[in-house]
């Protein structure tokens, strides 16, 4: 070890506390880093994990090849597991309504297939033999055809042809032919029966634009089938192109891009740009953080060691010496800080994991845990990063100290440079301040490059800690919204299912285990010629200007409710029953002006504003088609306004259609559905409500009955309560990282603040030495202190707070945009007291451990230290 090394310990060992508070900085820099990087790959592994158990194991399927084909796949040294499946042929669908899923698609299963292919059974087994065959869900959902288990069926099993070629089921379905060749054909080759023993889920490799619906049987030993389908699964997924590459030839083949992108080696380019712009941001603000911190330790250092660096200058010490020593001490502090720093950060993150994953497990996949995966790359990288990220706050200081004149580094005279008017106060100032106040107003004035760093330090601890309160606070607002928002746990939402199948189907589902209580409900597009002047001035001030005699066409959403549940809203109202049921009866409607229907209580309706001036009115409705009402289909109807809260609607499949700034909705007995039904009637959705005890386990028996039932229209059964669960686990993961990010955040920033105050009073001994010499009292002294700590604070929240309320503001708009999802700013009043009481104690608590260490010591001997 050479001389400027062991010069650059024994300096390390005196000041043992700015080296220790360095360590413990450079300490959290790696456990965030750490910490990240480790928890990435750990979700990384997870959605891995759990995708493979939702889509399979295997990496890229190969498409109708043959025998020698899937031999020699078998026998490649990359492979890690094969499964295989007989393309057994093509039947034409009779009754299809897909015009471009003409076919059914026959795969005879192996046992390896059965094993690497997940099959998720809405109803029924897996079959047991080549008589026995499993039909998805999507033959009656898109195709429009019934298939229940225990029907057979009778196929005439071939092969789609196109002249000579035969094709596949990623060649898409070609009515017309490809040009220049004869017209796509089904070539049958053998008569088939099955028994349907199940109903299953589209399977994972169906390809969206497949021409066939897969239905599948298990291999018969006994056949030997022309073509197969072969899955892949490859030791190293990373070579996944080359190998495609290399052995496909001509063959078709698709990816397994629901595992490959977790793996970072899909081609979607957008889930990557996330993925790593994410992560780099995260790494980015911790780096910073972490080298402001550590930077402003190096450069102490060097104001403790100017004087040194100075003498060994003058006896021949090169620029480069000079600046390796500094470069060593860097060193020597990631040597201790890094190891347990990343030791750490695995601790903390286990620890974390431990906390969230149940919270995982329901928001994504439920039988996949969430466990901590410790990649040894991964570790040394964020050992790397936090290595680069000490030797750049090193480098810069050791740069300065490097170019520093002889003469000024013995002296000391660099390091600050003022002129008188630079330090100059106003007598108002003197005044209020008195001499102790003047004199710290002075000091902080002449040391605005040293002091700089502290009050930033303090700046950005404040801006990280409001702005991550606010994000959290946005989070919990909209998960709280949504909650008050829905009153039912399941519904089933539809458009073009006929009554007569939606009605009878209700009476099932009604009985599954668990509902307590059901609805049913449908919702149609009307418009209402309205006079102006029956509208109220409210309406006419957020409208604009019109003419007294003016009609105005307002849409308005008719509701038509459960017979029952339209009676007890009557009821709950005191309204005569006598006049609101029957072909004749009056309408009740809700018709408030608000941007945003926020009720969801029956004692929010009241703070809404009223759009017309009577409580009662007659109107003319008709329904509207694209935004304009059919006059020529109007009715007369007489509506009664009322203060309450109309049912939830099931959520508008597809677009949803234009915003109003107000509420009209209609409420109508169901039974009366049909006097509003005219050719030009468009219902927006109609559907099924239902509560229950267990949502998730009568949503599993609503699906079984369903398939039973072999609906074939479209329709989306939703399971609200599910939802509105994994909204609350997705807030508590965002809580518990980001409260974890503002702590780890937090740490870095005060043992910054500590660092950097402790040791400026250190090299202000001599200067505080000669105040006491010359009569100042240790409450004078004290005095004077508390007004630099006051000086710090305010400074510091001067800036921090209005960046940091702009960055919340900033992070609303991001999220919300318009302040969309009912979801309004909240000034972050609390986070706000929580930095201001925060910053002023830990400046105050910081001087007093430094001034208690000052006072302990000798004046005599501190006039005497030329070290400063």
């Amino acid at each position: 070890m050479n001389i400027f090394n062991k010069v650059t310990l024994q300096g390390m060992i005196k000041s043992r506390t700015r080296t220790i508070v360095t360590i413990i900085g450079v300490i959290l820099s790696a456990a965030m880093i750490t910490g990240v990087a480790t928890f990435g790959v750990s979700l990384l592994n997870y959605m891995v994990n759990g995708a493979t158990q939702k889509y399979g194991g295997w990496h890229v399927e190969f498409m109708d090849v043959d025998s020698s084909f899937v031999q020699e796949r078998i026998q490649d040294d990359g492979i890690a597991n094969t499964a295989t499946f007989d393309n057994i042929g093509y039947a034409t669908l009779k009754g299809g309504k897909n015009p471009n899923k003409p076919y059914l698609f026959v795969a005879g299963f192996s046992k390896e297939a059965f094993d690497s292919l997940p099959i998720t059974l809405l109803s029924g087994r897996l079959p047991e033999n080549s008589g026995e065959i499993l039909v998805p869900a999507h033959v009656a959902a898109n195709g429009g055809v019934k298939i229940a288990v225990g029907d057979t069926l009778s196929l005439a099993v071939g092969s789609r042809m196109n002249g000579n070629e035969n094709l596949g089921q990623h060649d898409l379905y070609m009515p017309g032919g490809k040009p220049g060749k004869a017209k796509e054909t089904l070539v049958p080759k053998a008569e088939r029966t099955y028994s349907v023993v199940g109903i299953f889920q589209r399977p994972s490799f169906e390809e969206t634009s497949a021409p066939g619906y897969t239905l599948i049987t298990k291999a018969d030993a006994g056949d030997k089938a022309d073509s197969f389908s072969l899955f892949v699964t490859l030791k190293n997924p990373r070579g996944v192109d080359a190998y495609t590459s290399n052995t496909g030839g001509n063959q078709a083949y698709i990816y397994n891009d629901n595992v490959l992108r977790f793996m970072g080696v899909s081609s979607d380019a957008l889930f990557k740009v996330l993925l790593y712009t994410v992560g780099g941001i995260v790494v980015a603000i911790i780096m910073i953080g972490s080298i402001f911190m550590i930077y402003n330790a190096f450069n102490i250092s060097l104001n403790e060691r100017t004087h040194q660096f100075g003498i060994l200058s003058s006896v021949g010490a090169t620029a480069r010496q000079l600046r390796n020593s500094v470069l060593f001490e860097g060193l020597c502090i990631g040597a201790v800080g890094i190891p347990i720093g990343v030791i750490v950060g695995i601790g903390s993150i286990r620890l974390v994991i431990s906390v969230v994953a149940g919270n995982f497990e329901n928001v994504m996949y439920s039988n996949v845990p969430l466990t901590l995966t410790v990649s040894f790359p991964v570790i040394v990288v964020a050992a790397a990063v936090s290595m680069v990220t000490i030797l750049i706050s090193a480098y810069i200081p050791a740069r300065k100290a490097a170019s520093t004149p002889v003469m000024e580094s013995i002296r000391q005279t660099n390091e600050v440079k003022v002129e008188s008017k630079a330090v100059k106060t106003s007598k108002l100032a003197q005044r209020i301040y008195g001499l102790e106040g003047t004199l710290a107003l002075k000091n902080f004035k002449r040391n605005k490059k040293r002091y700089r760093s502290i009050v930033l330090s303090l700046v950005l601890s404040v801006v990280l800690f409001i702005s991550a309160s606010a994000f959290v606070t946005d989070m919990k607002q909209a998960s709280a919204r949504a909650v008050a928002f829905t009153a039912y746990d399941i519904g089933l939402a539809t458009q073009d299912m006929n009554d007569s199948e939606m009605l009878p189907l209700y009476d099932k589902l009604k009985t599954t285990g668990g509902v307590y209580e059901s609805s049913y409900q449908a919702l149609m597009k009307y418009s209402c010629a309205a006079e102006a002047s029956d509208l109220s001035d409210d309406y006419w001030e957020n409208a604009g200007s019109h003419s007294p005699d003016d009609t105005v066409h307002l849409p308005m959403d008719i509701q038509f409710l459960d017979d029952s549940a339209y009676l007890n809203i009557i009821q709950g109202l005191g309204l005569p029953a006598e006049d609101y049921t029957g072909p004749n009866a009056k309408m009740i409607a809700v018709a408030k002006m608000t941007n945003r229907m926020k009720a969801n209580r029956e004692e929010e309706v009241d703070n809404f504003i009223n759009m017309f001036k009577s409580s009662s009115m007659n109107f003319t409705i008709a329904p509207e088609t694209n935004g304009e009402p059919k006059m020529e289909q109007r009715q007369n109807v007489s509506i009664t306004f009322v203060e309450t809260v109309p049912p939830d609607t099931l959520p508008i499949l597809g677009n949803s259609g234009p915003q109003h700034p107000f509420f009209f909705r209609v409420m109508v007995p169901y039974s009366l559905k049909e006097k509003f039904e005219t050719p030009d009637t468009h219902v927006a959705i109609k559907g099924l409500t239902f509560r229950s005890k267990n949502p998730a386990q009568s949503v599993a028996e609503m699906e079984t009955m369903i398939q039973v039932a072999g609906i074939t229209a479209e329709y989306k059964l939703y399971n609200v309560y599910e939802m509105l669960d994994e909204s609350h686990n997705m807030i508590f993961i965002a809580n518990v990282f980001a409260y974890t990010f503002i702590i780890m955040i937090s740490l870095i920033a005060i043992a910054n603040v500590f660092n950097t105050i402790s040791t400026n009073i250190k090299l202000r001994r001599r200067e505080l030495a000669m105040l006491r010499s010359v009569g100042m009292s240790d409450r004078d002294f004290q005095k004077m202190m508390n007004f630099e700590c006051a000086f710090y604070g305010m400074r510091a929240l001067l800036f921090g707070l209005p960046i940091a309320v702009i960055s919340s503001w900033l992070i609303y708009k991001g999220m919300f945009i318009g302040g969309a999802d009912n979801i309004d700013f909240v000034f972050p009043w609390g986070s706000i007291g929580i930095s201001v009481f925060s910053v002023l104690f830990i400046v105050f608590v910081t001087m007093l451990y430094a001034i208690s260490k000052i006072k302990k010591e000798n004046i005599i001997d501190a006039l005497r230290d030329d070290m400063t």
